[in-house]
């Protein structure tokens, strides 16, 4: 019984902690557009269509300063703190959006 509580438990709380794609995003949809379907401040490429894995190498690399263009410095601070959870949920969130 005690090993089975703790299961659910832990479950459930794992569950509270789980990044949530959707609302990470909303903090990209200022620029990106709601369905990520605009040039953020009109230099960046539009990301609608992109795939999990460019996704998430875009946002390792605006985290490691390798990757971007004109707004390298910016997007380097607005994933500066994104767990590699974030990232993945993020990114999936991302490339449902039609």
């Amino acid at each position: 019984m005690k090993k089975t509580l703790l299961a659910l438990l832990f479950v459930t709380t794992s569950s509270l902690f789980a990044a949530d794609g959707a609302t990470l995003y909303k903090k990209c949809a200022v620029c990106h557009g709601a369905k990520a379907e605009k040039k953020a401040l009109n230099k960046s490429q539009i990301i609608q269509g992109w795939s999990v894995d460019n996704l998430v190498a875009s946002m390792k690399g605006y985290q490691a300063g390798t990757y971007g263009g004109a707004l390298k410095g910016t997007m380097k601070g607005q994933v500066a703190n994104l767990k590699d959870e974030d990232i993945k949920a993020l990114a999936e969130y991302i490339a449902g959006l039609k």
